[in-house]
């Protein structure tokens, strides 16, 4: 029998720009952990501990039940369109259509199809660091140039809009913006969001405005680019259902953007995922149509174990943290330890039991911090202190 031939994989040559999420990879390696009979407190992966709302969840087997199985639309069920549409119009004070609505699986395929719709190659797109790492990993795949603009502990992890100004050239056509932020918190104040438009002029640039996390604010209220006279045609808003209904699992997210880029967000919809699950779109419309009551409750706990777990923090040998304002992370600074990000983050999941992010999982201007996700229990966040503090009794 002759021996089986071994052929090399020759992957394309973009392959090697595209980055990852590492939020899955330290998961995985915490549930290894677990299997292996060790105890891991889960503060590592972006994802509310809630159910889905009952009253959603009756929605999407109502329709399993109804026939709601079958393709849909590229660009989404035209009842869900509507009441994106009018749920926009009403949350960011503009007029939107459903044709400017594209639903998606998750938030991130707006990310990559309004790279692969606008970058060329050399391409330059300003975005936060440390801040999703999506957004750098699509950026340099599609052959952009990724021009981070750093996001500083002394603003309270605001952007600041005057240096974001030093960064535009005549190369620049896209400028990413998240507030809430992942992973600091941060929040742009309307003030900023006004500079910001006025800095972009006249000029030629589409702005991404990642709103995933705009009903969990913590204090004041969320101000929107598309907001601001003159800018909605070139805003793309990104919004969806996993964080504020917990939905994760779901896979369903939106853009809302100018109906004719809209078209063409739409096609690559067609070429990729050719539609989103169409009951879970119906459960989508009874989530932004349903009862709220449970989207407050979450906020409102979240603000509970942010100041809980803030205050523990800022009581570790080495660890100070500022109040984030939103979304359900915190973003210690831990130089004083005198560790690197991530062989503290590694420390912590393998002898104290703690899964953390990295701050550099975010980008280089991450350095120095870490990632905790407060969407656990105050129980476990709790445990989770003490466990901090201990090792950092022994090792520091």
């Amino acid at each position: 029998m002759s021996p089986t031939t071994q052929h090399q994989l020759q992957l394309a040559s973009r392959m090697s720009r595209l980055g990852t999420e590492t939020a899955f990879e330290v998961l995985n390696k915490a549930r290894a952990l677990e299997r292996q009979g060790k105890s891991i407190i889960h503060l590592e992966i972006g994802e509310p501990d809630f159910d889905t709302p009952a009253n959603v969840v009756e929605a999407a087997v109502d329709a399993l039940h109804n026939g709601w199985t079958h393709y849909g639309p590229s660009a989404g069920l035209p009842e869900l369109r509507q009441t994106i549409a009018d749920y926009v119009s009403r949350s960011r004070g503009v007029r939107v259509a459903p044709e400017e609505v594209v639903v998606v699986p998750g938030g991130k395929p707006i990310i990559f199809f309004t790279m692969l719709a606008l970058i060329d190659e050399g391409d330059e797109v300003i975005y936060p660091n440390p801040g999703f790492p999506i957004y750098e990993s699509m950026i340099n795949y599609v052959g952009g140039r990724a021009i981070p603009v750093q996001l500083r502990e002394d603003r309270d992890f605001s952007l600041d809009v005057n240096e974001l100004a030093t960064l535009i050239t005549d190369r620049t056509r896209l400028i990413i913006l998240n507030s809430p932020q992942n992973p600091t918190g941060g929040v742009m104040e309307r003030k900023e969001v006004e500079q910001l438009a006025k800095v972009i002029g006249d000029r030629n640039i589409l702005v991404l405005s990642d709103e995933i996390y705009s009903r969990l604010l913590f204090e004041g209220e969320h101000f929107s680019i598309m907001s601001v006279p003159g800018m909605q045609d070139r805003t793309i808003l990104l919004d969806g259902f996993s964080k504020t209904y917990a939905m994760t699992g779901w896979r369903m997210g939106y853009g809302v953007m100018r109906a004719d880029l809209a078209a063409h967000i739409t096609r690559l919809m067609t070429n990729s995922n050719s539609c989103t699950a169409s009951f879970t779109q119906m459960a989508g419309i009874e989530a932004l149509r349903g009862d709220q009551s449970s989207v407050d409750h979450m906020c409102a706990e979240f603000k509970r174990r942010r100041d809980v777990f803030v205050a523990g923090l800022n009581k570790i040998k080495g660890f100070s943290c500022r109040l984030p304002k939103g979304a359900f992370y915190v973003f210690p600074n831990i130089m004083k330890t005198g560790w690197k990000s991530k062989p503290l983050a590694d420390a912590l999941l393998e002898q104290a039991g703690v899964a953390a992010l990295s701050g550099t999982a975010f980008g280089e201007f991450g350095e120095g911090y870490l990632r905790f996700s407060v969407a656990n229990s105050l129980e476990n966040l709790q445990q989770a202190l003490d466990r901090i503090g201990q090792w950092t009794e022994k090792n520091l």
